[in-house]
């Protein structure tokens, strides 16, 4: 994604780079305009911590989220608490929104007991493989409006994942069947170590929906505000039978891919400097400065607020105590003799040997 983009006419924005209000306010109250900066401090700073971690082999391969808390925070923010969200693997904020448990984090520890939790909170388990979640998330916005039940469903992906057949696959078929659900496209200018410009010869990823009848709308993913508007829009549209829409929330990773990456490998850091002058926390603090809504005082809480709750998130995660024998558990959705067999022998190695004997070999 090249950043002159991030200019284009067809933007939708409320705040400008330095936080002034250029755009239709949503109508929000002072305690959800506060909520929605709370949640993005929690993220930035769960973001951080996780790295750390990452780096002390306290955490396994993590997908930073750092300068995209704006699109994930503002968009769940617009929902429903029964609408689903279904996301990729880089979506923390939304999963912050709709509560930040320890066990969030037993998924990233290599714990699957973490993943399932999150479906409590009508978020589908985080996907790793590229697009693979798009189709799953329309087949489930079809089977709520055969029940006539009025959920929604939300989609994040990123730009990446509109060079997959399920994408296109999905948003056919979403279409045609007139689902009510959102593509939420997370366009952060990398596919891995592959810009967004080598990825398509569209001038955008939204206008792709065109291709299917679908509606579409680019929004700027580093405005909470925006982002909220345009995700509360389109969630009202598809709830009253309007159909889907593609979001494109144009927006910039500043971390690596992932942990396993090194982002210094293919991309320039005069690059990364100038989308950090779009910051969407420090844009958004601005505004809210504007309005009186915190000051010094009110920030330095909300900071130490995100930092006990993340070292209690940390502390609680690391000390659940998992069984080894569970790596058996999901193999297959029913086990076979090849696996019954290795879990036998697993558990008697294990008994032979004691668990943290076994564990330290």
């Amino acid at each position: 994604m090249r950043v002159d983009h991030y200019d284009d006419a067809d933007f939708v924005r409320t705040l400008d780079a330095d936080g002034r209000v250029v755009g239709e306010v949503p109508d929000l109250t002072d305690d959800r305009l506060l909520a929605i900066y709370r949640d993005m401090r929690l993220t930035r700073h769960f973001d951080e911590r996780m790295v750390s971690l990452q780096r002390q082999g306290r955490m396994g391969t993590y997908a930073p989220a750092v300068g995209q808390e704006a699109s994930q925070v503002g968009s769940t923010h617009a929902l429903r608490e029964d609408d689903w969200i279904v996301y990729q693997y880089r979506e923390h904020g939304a999963v912050a929104v709709r509560g930040l448990s320890s066990a969030y984090l037993l998924y990233w520890m290599g714990h699957e007991h973490g993943n399932a939790a999150l479906v409590d909170d009508h978020v589908a388990p985080l996907n790793i493989t590229i697009a693979d979640q798009i189709p799953h998330a329309v087949g489930m916005a079809w089977g709520a409006k055969l029940k006539g039940d009025d959920t929604v469903v939300v989609c994040h992906f990123g730009d990446g994942a509109t060079s997959e057949g399920d994408f296109h696959e999905a948003a056919n078929f979403a279409c045609v069947f007139d689902v009510p659900c959102v593509l939420f496209c997370n366009n952060n200018g990398w596919a891995i170590s592959h810009p967004a410009e080598r990825q398509t010869a569209s001038r955008t990823f939204a206008e792709k929906a065109d291709a299917y009848g679908i509606e579409s709308v680019r929004v700027d993913g580093m405005d909470p505000l925006a982002t909220y508007r345009v995700t509360a829009e389109v969630v009202e549209r598809a709830r009253d039978g309007g159909g889907p829409t593609l979001v494109e929330a144009v927006q910039y990773r500043y971390g690596a891919h992932t942990t396993a990456d090194d982002p210094s490998a293919y991309r320039d850091e005069a690059e990364v400097e100038r989308w950090r002058e779009r910051d969407p926390l420090e844009r958004y603090e601005r505004f809210l400065r504007d309005r009186g809504l915190v000051d010094d005082t009110v920030v330095e809480e909300i900071e130490a607020e995100a930092r006990e709750t993340v070292a209690t998130l940390v502390d609680e995660a690391e000390s659940f105590e998992a069984d080894p024998t569970a790596m058996f558990d999901d193999a297959f959705a029913d086990s076979t003799a090849e696996i019954d067999a290795q879990r036998a022998a697993f558990e008697r190695r294990l008994e032979e040997h004691g668990h943290d004997a076994f564990l330290r070999e």
